[in-house]
């Protein structure tokens, strides 16, 4: 199975810091690259890891708060002036078309643009992947996101070579399911395939602990989750309705995923991570706080 390829371009809530600039995820398999939010800042950090952003296929937005959106301008900018020659697909809430027709009194954006305002369920169904979105408890409309590829059936190459199949359209019935016949005998997809099971990758950012956060993230692979406050600031995060790193873990184990990175770190924390770090693996031990520039592979 083709990996899946996950780059941090920022990982910072409201603030910057002097290492983390505000949030971009950047998500990559095969040819779809698909940017979740977009920070101030952003196409530097494409800059610094060294990724073409003209390769950019889709961008979730997951609400439009400055810190998640305020790098789309200069990063419309810098497509057109690379002679981007796609339809830029923008995902996100309520009031997407509005606020995207704002930026257009604003700049010149010279790209084509496909705008989608979501409120929940699948936004995208491909043939190798899907993406799901449900709505998040924030201070203003906002989504988490779920990155999904889908089971893939495999054949059994040395079932097919005992058998002699030729490289013919038979290949691709037994890859599909169908049994066929072939010199006179018939032949079950399933003795000679397998299932190769998909994965999974959730991306929930600012929100407040509610039940489709165990929804969404249900069941994946690697859950990318906000962390803005520790246990001493929760009646912090509940008024700014943010989560607390327990909080997060707690999502984590509900949800029963494999693994858990923390993002959307306050500059309150700059020094001291290990503390958000230490109150989640209290919850659930397969977890890692984000830094930018850091690269996953599933």
């Amino acid at each position: 199975m083709e990996q899946i390829r996950i780059t941090f371009l920022g990982t910072s809530n409201a603030i910057p810091t002097k290492k983390r600039n505000h949030t971009s995820i950047l998500l990559n398999y095969k040819n779809e690259s698909i940017l979740v939010d977009c920070g101030e800042g952003t196409q530097r950090q494409f800059k610094i890891a060294e990724i073409s952003p003209s390769k950019l296929t889709r961008i979730l937005i997951t609400h439009w708060h400055g810190d998640h959106v305020l790098g789309l301008p200069g990063l419309f900018q810098t497509l057109a002036m690379s002679d981007y020659k796609k339809t830029l697909k923008i995902y996100g809430p309520k009031g997407t078309r509005k606020f995207i027709e704002i930026l257009k009194n604003l700049i010149n954006i010279k790209i084509s643009l496909e705008i989608n305002e979501i409120q929940t369920g699948i936004l995208v169904d491909e043939r190798e992947f899907s993406i799901q979105a449900l709505p998040m408890t924030h201070d203003t409309p906002t989504l988490a996101y779920s990155f999904i590829l889908k089971d893939k059936r495999r054949l059994n190459k040395e079932k097919i070579k005992k058998l002699k199949i030729p490289n013919s359209p038979l290949l691709s019935q037994l890859q599909q399911g169908k049994d066929i016949t072939f010199n006179n005998k018939k032949i079950s997809s399933k003795n000679v395939s397998y299932l190769e099971k998909g994965k999974k990758i959730s991306f929930i950012l600012d929100t407040s602990l509610n039940n489709s956060t165990i929804k969404l993230a249900d069941k994946s692979d690697l859950l990318v989750c906000e962390s803005s406050f520790s246990r001493k600031d929760e009646k912090q995060a509940g008024e700014y309705k943010h989560l607390t790193a327990e909080q997060a873990a707690l999502i984590a184990k509900k949800a029963k995923v494999k693994s858990l990175i923390l993002t959307h770190i306050s500059q309150r924390y700059e020094h001291t991570p290990k503390i958000i770090e230490d109150e989640a693996k209290k919850i659930f031990k397969n977890v890692l706080i984000a830094k930018d520039f850091d690269v996953i592979k599933i």
